[in-house]
């Protein structure tokens, strides 16, 4: 069991084995899973760490808040009013201390200073990669001489990460250097064109944008909210047309129905009249035609992150970055597999039916549970993607309700609860879908009918979320006769495509490679704080402000908002990755490829204010840039 202990840290300085985690409670993890849950909770100010003994040596487990190191500039450097921007792309960042992680690093340098082996047990994506990096770095300026070894692992239950231990890898320097080069990247485009544009602005009008205000642009919020306002545009050149339909209320047996004319929309409205005279005293309606069509309709692949998000938002309406940071949580805690993924495929070695047999004893799952147990072959289904890093996002423990809305909150149970039955559903038969079409013979017109039910359940019956909309129609024999209620014309207008819904931008987003599984959401959240868009019932809606700062920049540097070049990027980023490109080369190309485009903007400072500045006055958000930033050299 866990055991409270006073903050005694000279005891624990000369500990033969230290475990770095991303996270405190996945700290703690290891430690009840190495401990056999022996072990004891210390303190090195607000930080914690975990004890134990294992095979007659000492351990520490302690988890760190994500990034030790950030990138930014000299001092000298952050100066708005005394700096040229340009200036940026001509000096490298330099690594500093995130402020909120100094503590951490202090941390380190005391627990790892005689160690043997540092256990790597950060996250398992390209992130905790280069954290694993950050972590080497401080603990080798203490203790030169330490073995580092690499745990990779996709939950936090117990028998997973003892396999992760049996398993230990070496870290990889060019994963980690694809998000070190990302970042700087990001830094100097981003701070180098926000200065530009609010300092452009602040010239003409200082009253429009006061010192301590700005205007911001980044290499990924950019061409996100460019897919936003690209929805808009289309709207605004939608030209709504007229059309006409006809339709007719009948009666089948007691139940009302309404039937539509064949032709379905009628642009002239000469001929919907003709037909509507040709036919407007009709009292009996003769079937003409009846049928019956069954189709599969098959359960959804294995869950990737970006696929959790869009579902979680259309279905639960809940937004992307909230689902993500509950999700990472439920992950922390046990009950998910690592929720940063783009596999479609459960690997062999994850034991679906030991996973599924957890939930017999579920009150909400067990029945259903039981039933796909009982069947002699388990096919789940699977999609093509898959990124060799981490399985599908699936559940890893039985909880219920009371459970996770206690520890989580009502959101998290409904994020649980998706993923749970989500899983399921993968290993669940097809369902079976019956449409019915009924045509009839008004009068030598024939209008149609369309029925649906859900003849077999299947999946359907564990995932309500995909269940058709039911519409019974009783079967007819052709020759029959329906009694008519009423024919009348209706007139409609075309109506624009509507606004992104998130889900959308998400899977738009993935398209063109912008933002990682890990951030898309983020700089969804990024565009909202800056005012530059909003979601409103599930929709995307850019604000005046966004809009024209989208617009003055397509109009004179299309390049640094389309989300292509994005895509471009991002491609060079993972030739790091795998070895085809230095590091150092490609920030130089991203360098000069986005210097090119800031001297242009540069040049047409005075058109680009023209068209943006009218927008501005009261609308934008106070984002300050006053503030001094707190970080330590490193």
């Amino acid at each position: 069991m866990k055991v409270e202990g006073a903050s005694i840290l000279h005891i624990y300085e000369f500990a033969d084995e230290l475990i770095v985690a991303e996270k405190p409670s996945v700290a703690e993890a290891f430690a009840r899973a190495l401990s056999e849950g022996k072990y004891r909770t210390k303190r090195m100010g607000r930080i914690k760490f975990y004890t134990f003994e294992r095979e007659g040596r000492r351990w520490i487990s302690i988890g760190l808040k994500g990034h030790i190191f950030n990138y930014d500039f000299e001092a000298q450097y952050n100066s708005w009013r005394e700096v040229d921007p340009k200036t940026l792309f001509y000096i490298n960042p330099i690594r500093v201390i995130e402020r909120t992680s100094i503590s951490y690093v202090d941390a380190l340098k005391k627990l790892a200073r005689h160690v043997e082996t540092v256990y790597l047990a950060l996250d398992a994506d390209t992130e905790g990669e280069s954290i694993c990096f950050e972590v080497m770095d401080i603990v080798k300026s203490v203790n030169p001489y330490v073995e580092f070894k690499r745990l990779w692992f996709n939950s936090t239950v117990k028998e997973e990460l003892l396999d992760a231990f049996k398993k230990p890898r070496k870290p990889q320097r060019m994963l980690a250097e694809k998000c070190f080069a990302r970042m700087i990247v990001d830094l100097t485009i981003g701070a180098a064109f926000t200065r530009l544009i609010t300092m452009s602005i602040q010239r003409r009008n200082p009253r429009a944008l006061p010192y301590g205000r700005f205007l911001s642009y980044g290499p990924c919020q950019s061409p996100t909210l460019y897919l936003v306002v690209e929805r808009a545009w289309e709207r605004e050149k939608f030209k709504p047309e007229k059309f006409y339909m006809l339709k007719a209320k009948v009666n089948i047996y007691g139940a009302i129905y309404e039937a539509i004319h064949k032709a379905g929309r009628i642009n002239e409205r000469e001929k919907v009249e003709e037909i509507y005279r040709k036919i407007k005293d009709a009292r009996r309606a003769k079937v003409e035609k009846f049928r019956v069509k069954k189709r599969k309709k098959k359960p959804p692949k294995p869950l990737t992150t970006l696929e959790l998000e869009s579902r979680v938002s259309r279905y639960l309406n809940i937004r992307s970055k909230n689902t993500l940071d509950i999700a990472e949580n439920l992950y922390r805690n046990g009950y998910i597999s690592y929720p940063r993924t783009e596999t479609e495929i459960y690997p062999e070695k994850l034991k679906l039916k030991s996973r599924i047999q957890a939930f017999i004893k579920n009150s909400i799952y067990g029945e259903y549970a039981s039933k796909i147990l009982e069947k002699k072959i388990i096919k789940p289904t699977r999609g093509r993607r898959d990124d060799r890093a981490h399985p599908p996002i699936h559940p890893t423990r039985s909880a219920e309700k009371d459970e996770i809305t206690r520890k989580f909150g009502g959101k998290a149970w409904k994020i649980y609860d998706f993923i749970v039955r989500h899983f399921l559903a993968t290993v669940s038969d097809d369902a079976e879908v019956e449409n019915r079409r009924l045509d009839l013979n008004i009068n030598g017109e024939i209008f149609i009918l369309r029925g649906k039910t859900v003849s077999k359940e299947g999946y359907l019956a564990i995932y309500p979320f995909e269940k058709p909309g039911e519409n019974y129609i009783p079967i007819l024999e052709r020759g029959e006769e329906v009694e008519i209620l009423e024919i009348n014309i209706i007139e409609g207008e075309t109506e624009p495509p509507p606004y992104l819904s998130e889900a959308e931008l998400l899977k738009k987003m993935d398209e063109y490679g912008i933002g990682t599984d890990a951030t898309k959401q983020d700089h969804i959240q990024t565009n909202i704080d800056r005012g530059y868009f909003y979601i409103e019932r599930k929709r995307c809606i850019p604000t005046p402000l966004g809009k024209a700062l989208i617009e003055a920049l397509n109009d004179i540097v299309p390049e640094v908002v389309k989300p292509e070049v994005r895509g471009f990027m991002e491609e060079m980023f993972n030739q790091i990755a795998v070895g085809k490109r230095r590091m150092e080369e490609v920030v130089e190309k991203a360098k000069k490829y986005f210097l090119e485009k800031y001297e242009k903007l540069h040049a047409l400072e005075e058109r680009f204010v023209e068209k943006l500045i009218p927008t501005i006055g009261g609308s934008i958000k106070v984002n300050k840039t006053g503030k001094k930033r707190k970080w330590r050299k490193f």
